[in-house]
């Protein structure tokens, strides 16, 4: 099984729609993927190392899939659309990272 994590990196600038996230482009993500996805988490960074500190990431999106190739497969056909939507929820893009769970 592979991780897909979407980071969106966290400043005093950033701007970012939980509620559109959560509520509208996470179910467009699922809706167009398809049972390629098998979970989807989403995480609010809340702070960092000490109080106060600003958390490195605004929010994190966890997608998890069976293989590589299959997130290849389901993703990459609307990887446009799901990236013309980012203004609408954030000022920033996220950093995607795939990885392997062992």
């Amino acid at each position: 099984m592979i991780k897909v994590s979407v980071l969106y990196t966290n400043s005093e600038t950033v701007e970012f729609n939980h509620e559109y996230y959560s509520n509208t482009h996470i179910p467009m993500v699922q809706s167009l993927v398809g049972s390629a996805l098998k979970k989807v988490e989403v995480e609010k960074g809340l702070g960092g190392r000490v109080p106060g500190e600003l958390a490195p990431f605004v929010t994190i999106a966890n997608l998890y899939f069976d293989s590589l190739e299959e997130f290849q497969k389901s993703f990459g056909p609307h990887a446009e659309k799901f990236a013309a939507d980012v203004p609408n929820y954030s000022n920033v893009d996220g950093i995607i990272q795939i990885s392997e769970l062992v």
